[in-house]
């Protein structure tokens, strides 16, 4: 079948042998076809010179030793990753997303969630679904044989199961290509075999599978084998029956240690012949690529975003709301930490430090600047595992339909509210209890304005280090290293005037510097130090210099920039580290 390159050429690919028999090619299905492709990483070649084909209605696995390139390879061939030479063609034609599955290794599901309603999330967002979202979720689970689990969270669920629930997501919207990275790792040999049985059932039924693979019984239930040599070229491609004869040895696993001594194989069985034919109209000036899945509807393409961008913010945040209430520990962590650190104020500070006629200047200001802790705190820690802890899913969702903007908004939808409870919670105790001074509603507010603002900035931080780290153990350790300045250099402890160069200027860039001046300037703070009877008031006084007299508003507004800088580069990692398909 030939197709054309963007070189105005046209790549011809025979095939020595015929179809394995008794193999249904699929109506359905995408020909997937690579050609000379080689992709370079970091300055490491690690795919050299690769070419095969991937027919409809069968199951081609890609093996190797670790460090071949086999996950490499799949991207390359799925359209995640564009070839730094050669080309990949579907159909004769570019990548396209929408008719894609891919089953990464991780699982794509949250485990909070029972099934079923992390399939109907799933199917929500990769709409169109045709059948409608509970028929094509009710589909998929019977199709692999997952109804009774429908209920069972899928954190429960055994291992077997789960790799089937992350094949279920993909089939949702019945894709043409299935492309799998590693399935049956770290299943026992009774689920890797089901599963595999499970992948020959889809590609009979029209689905073209490909997948990668360290296990040799894998290598036998499937229709054409890709292995790679250690250095990324192609050692055999061909019937997986006839791989022993061809590397002489016993069994599949001595394949590996044959391809480790020997390397790339130049007659490998049935390797693709590929011949460069000069094509109708080579002479024709380049078009450029065609157009991607959102070309259609051009004319609406603004309103149409607009659309699509609210539809996926409703369902995010209905995902990530239920997810809290799911997860009993999670819930008690937002719950909770506000009302033991309320405690904790409530026993640490004596009342009446703004009592005017016996005021403790030192202690007003220490209740200032932990209140104003106490919403970075509760902002930080809410947003540190909101992503890291689900980044398999935003990557694979990302691949296709998800977009990062209504991502993070639902994620400040959700926290916000949270967040704003805690905040309220924490100057409504305090004040109860004479830690505060009584003062009007306006001021009141602009305390609250202040407190949110900087719990705000602090979820954004949160997100931004929940994003860029891999792993949950890293977004801990960042706990510490991100408390500690907030602490350090918000003026509280050494004020700004007093600081060095060096630390006055790393000053500028802590937003609790900025919450606990605008809540001394609320509560004018250098008022009552100068007519504090205290000796401390003066000394106090002087020491802050001007820190207290610029109008709440001005931190405000530095600390709403912060926030938005943070989201902004939170999105930037997202897009970076989760990119689109063929990006």
């Amino acid at each position: 079948m030939p197709w054309s390159g963007r070189t105005g050429y046209t790549w011809s690919v025979r095939y020595f042998g015929g179809m394995p028999s008794g193999v249904v090619v699929g109506e359905h299905g995408v020909r997937v076809a690579a050609c000379g492709v080689s992709r370079t990483v970091a300055g490491r070649t690690v795919l050299r010179d690769v070419s095969l084909v991937a027919e409809a209605g069968e199951v081609s696995a890609v093996a190797g030793s670790s460090g071949s390139g086999k996950t490499t390879l799949l991207d390359t061939l799925a359209g995640i990753r564009l070839p730094s030479a050669g080309e990949v063609r579907h159909d004769g034609g570019r990548p396209d997303a929408r008719g894609l599955g891919y089953v990464p290794q991780d699982d794509i599901l949250h485990r909070a969630l029972p099934l079923a309603h992390s399939l109907r999330y799933a199917a929500a967002l990769r709409e169109p679904v045709d059948e409608g979202v509970d028929a094509a979720v009710a589909r998929t689970l019977a199709a692999l044989g997952l109804t009774a689990c429908a209920d069972r969270r899928v954190g429960a669920l055994s291992g077997g199961e789960r790799k089937r629930a992350s094949i279920a997501v993909e089939l949702l919207t019945r894709p043409r290509v299935l492309f799998l990275d590693e399935p049956t790792s770290g299943l026992d040999p009774a689920a890797a075999a089901e599963l595999m049985l499970v992948l020959r059932k889809l590609a009979r039924a029209g689905t073209t599978v490909v997948l990668t693979t360290h296990a040799p019984a894998d290598l036998v239930r499937c229709d054409r084998v890709v292995f790679l040599a250690p250095d990324g070229r192609l050692a055999y491609v061909g019937d997986p029956r006839a791989m022993r004869a061809h590397f002489g040895v016993e069994t599949e696993a001595d394949v590996y240690a044959a391809v480790a001594s020997r390397g790339a194989s130049a007659d490998a069985e049935r390797e693709p012949e590929l011949e460069l034919e000069p094509e109708v109209g080579a002479l024709e000036p380049e078009l450029g690529p065609g157009p991607g899945p959102e070309a259609a509807g051009a004319a609406d393409r603004p309103a149409a975003r607009a659309d699509r961008a609210l539809r996926q913010w409703a369902i995010l945040a209905r995902r990530d709301l239920e997810l809290i209430t799911r997860d009993r520990l999670a819930a008690a962590m937002l719950i909770g930490s506000p009302l033991v650190i309320v405690a904790m104020f409530a026993m640490l500070f004596r009342p009446g430090a703004f009592d005017p006629a016996d005021p403790s200047p030192s202690g007003a200001a220490m209740i200032l600047f932990w209140i104003a802790f106490g919403g970075f705190f509760f902002g930080l820690t809410y947003g540190l595992l909101q992503i890291c802890v689900e980044l398999p899913i935003v990557r694979r969702e990302r691949l296709t339909v998800l977009r990062i903007g209504p991502y993070v908004a639902a994620k400040f939808t959700v926290l916000l509210p949270v967040l704003a409870f805690a905040d309220v919670l924490l100057l409504a105790v305090l004040r109860a209890l004479d830690r505060l001074p009584a003062a009007s509603w306006g001021v009141y507010g602009s305390l609250l304005t202040t407190l949110l603002l900087a719990s705000a900035a602090a979820l954004a931080l949160g997100l931004l280090t929940s994003a860029a780290v891999t792993e949950v153990g890293q977004a801990t350790l960042m706990l510490p290293l991100l408390c500690f300045p907030q602490v350090l250099f918000s003026g509280a402890f050494v004020p700004v005037p007093r600081m060095p160069v060096i630390g006055h200027a790393l000053s500028y860039a802590m937003t609790n510097r900025w919450a606990f001046e605008a809540l001394g300037g609320d509560l004018d703070l250098p008022g009552r130090w100068a007519h504090s009877r205290s000796a401390l008031g003066p000394p106090l006084l002087a020491s802050y210099g001007d820190s207290f007299d610029h109008p709440p508003a001005l931190g405000w507004v530095i600390l709403a920039g912060c926030a938005v800088l943070f989201v902004a580069a939170t999105c930037a990692v997202l897009a970076r580290r989760c990119p689109r398909a063929g990006s």
